[in-house]
């Protein structure tokens, strides 16, 4: 059997909280930000939880986080 790999590129982006959710970074924050409203750019500020549908993709890519 080989052994199990964590994605590289996930491990870079989300990290598991105490309680089980996963914290992702936001998306469309990082260029072309002149044409995005100001109160866009506001909420797009911070951190969020991955949604529960998606959890399943993330496990397979974290196989030791514990998920």
């Amino acid at each position: 059997m080989p052994k199990m790999k964590t994605k590289s590129g996930a491990k870079k982006r989300f990290r598991v909280r105490p309680g089980g959710t996963v914290k992702r970074g936001q998306a469309f924050k990082r260029h072309i930000l002149t044409k995005k409203s100001t109160k866009n750019k506001r909420h797009l500020r911070g951190a969020t939880a991955v949604h529960e549908t998606d959890m399943g993709s993330i496990t397979k890519m974290l196989p030791f986080a514990g998920l």
